[in-house]
């Protein structure tokens, strides 16, 4: 059985083995879980920081160089890399962290993956919890790294403080494609890959859209990395850092409510077994004339 109470302390004490073993037991939703959750100290002045974008852009490494970035004054950073999980066997690689290698026996950094378990809008169920186990710890920022699945991924912007977009040069006219989905959502956008040909090009075009949805002085910024090469990293940590991106207090009471409903819908949802339900729905769906929506009715 988990032993809280112990689990608990020893995190206060910026235990890593015992916030390993908290986010197993929130992750699985072990015995006393919620009562964990309701009594441990969440510091809201942690920041969270939200990348997200699609397959291939870079945001691995663009983290991987974010956490360098950090370290070096001496910053405690936790990291959460989001997995997508297979539909069909419900497994997942967790191999986002496999690009932090270099930090992992880093005593100032925490790198765990998650997978989605059947989650959309790029997030796991669970990162809401998880999140908050984390700002009971002493770290000073918190970085969460998205699946990378596109148009759909705006969960994020709910969770972090500031959202940053990953994008490279080759999207070219797949910027219309997502501009209405991610392209609302980002505070940051990071042209990565920017010593590729048409990298000032697709920068500029992203920079006319930002300012044809928005004119706002304070609108969303545009800077050009090359992760690989740590290039341009300094200057996208410091723009993060940026009181700028502080959420306005009318928007911190939406983005809670938003953050209480999806608690709210996972709980109701609770008894809800995938496994179970595609054995079922086989059985069911052999009948002849089968009905998907009679058959949700018994739910």
């Amino acid at each position: 059985m988990t032993n809280w109470i112990e689990i608990l302390e020893k995190i206060k004490l910026g235990d890593y083995r015992a916030l390993a073993r908290a986010i197993t037991g929130v992750e699985n939703e072990l015995d006393g879980y919620l009562d964990f959750l309701s009594s441990i100290n969440i510091n809201q002045n942690i920041p969270i920081i939200g990348i997200t974008g699609p397959p291939g852009a870079g945001k691995s490494t663009i983290v991987n160089s974010l956490i360098t970035e950090y370290t070096k004054s001496n910053k405690r950073v936790a990291v959460l890399a989001i997995d997508p999980t297979s539909p069909f066997n419900f497994g997942s690689l967790l191999g986002d962290r496999i690009r932090m290698s270099s930090h992992f026996l880093d005593e100032h950094v925490f790198i765990r993956s998650l997978a989605t378990r059947g989650a959309l809008g790029g997030l796991s169920a669970k990162t809401i919890e998880i999140c908050d186990v984390l700002r009971a710890f002493p770290f000073d920022v918190i970085i969460v790294e998205t699946v990378g699945v596109g148009q759909s991924e705006i969960e994020i912007v709910g969770l972090a403080d500031t959202t940053v977009l990953v994008l490279v040069p080759e999207a070219g006219d797949e910027i219309q494609g997502i501009k209405s989905g991610v392209m609302e959502i980002a505070d940051i956008f990071v042209v990565n890959k920017a010593d590729r040909a048409g990298a000032d090009a697709f920068a500029n075009n992203i920079q006319k859209i930002i300012h044809e949805k928005n004119n706002d002085q304070s609108a969303a910024v545009v800077i050009k990395t090359i992760a690989s090469k740590n290039e341009g990293i300094a200057d996208l940590a410091n723009l993060i850092n940026d009181r700028k991106w502080e959420v306005a207090a009318e928007k911190k009471n939406l983005l809670l409510a938003d953050k209480a409903f999806r608690l709210i819908q996972n709980k109701r949802m609770k008894d809800i077994n995938k496994t179970v339900l595609l054995a079922d729905i086989l059985a069911a769906s052999a009948v002849p004339n089968f009905n998907l929506y009679q058959y949700i009715k018994k739910y």
